[in-house]
């Protein structure tokens, strides 16, 4: 995937095809329609442009003119403050302040977890299994509403969707229990944004 829209495009996006973290950016950008250039870049050999435009050399990066960020979590949040529509944020302090909160949680409960498991070793046998158990554990809260804590999709969503797309990935296998995560899942697979924001190594996690 080079380019989100047929439009002339103002941001580049540097990317891991691979990475939850950059797929995140990815979900957003395509939920949003924004125009993009997106990079591929190996993340264990990042380019001479990248160190020049990141201290840490960590993907993604994304270049808005003369804005450059890094760190997922505040470009997906600069995304939606730029491009207000559709808003991916509720607009009450109060609201936001909860969906925030829900985003940190995602990261703290279940990256982490994926960032153990990718690790390999002694400890992703046990990292495999929380995940799986906290997700079970988690099915309730899909039955809830239309999305996670939500009538609308939000960034929370954007974090969640590419951690189950990855659950083959991370030898996962989800009981009938979690069937209302499953369905969660599959609605959020089905949207056309979220088809648009998978690189081709991404699609092979699923065939």
């Amino acid at each position: 995937m080079a380019v989100v829209s047929n439009k002339r495009p103002v941001m580049t996006l540097y990317s891991d095809a691979m990475s939850a973290y950059s797929h995140r950016v990815r979900v957003v950008l395509a939920e949003k329609n924004i125009t993009v250039d997106i990079i591929d870049v190996d993340p264990l050999d990042p380019s001479d442009d990248i160190m020049d435009l990141n201290p840490y050399g960590t993907l993604p990066t994304l270049v808005d003119r003369d804005l450059t960020l890094y760190e997922s979590r505040i470009i997906m949040e600069y995304l939606d403050e730029r491009f207000p529509h559709p808003p991916l944020l509720p607009v009450d302090p109060v609201s936001r302040a909860s969906a925030r909160l829900f985003m940190h949680r995602v990261d703290a409960d279940w990256y982490t977890k994926m960032e153990r498991i990718l690790a390999g070793g002694s400890k992703a046998a046990a990292a495999r299994k929380e995940f799986k158990e906290s997700l079970i554990a988690a099915a309730p809260i899909f039955t809830a509403k239309p999305f996670f804590m939500s009538d609308d999709l939000t960034l929370a969503d954007c974090s969640i969707a590419p951690l189950l797309w990855r659950l083959p990935e991370f030898g996962i296998e989800l009981p009938a229990q979690a069937k209302p995560v499953l369905d969660y899942a599959q609605r959020m697979f089905e949207r056309e944004s979220f088809q648009e924001s998978l690189s081709e190594a991404e699609r092979e996690l699923r065939l």
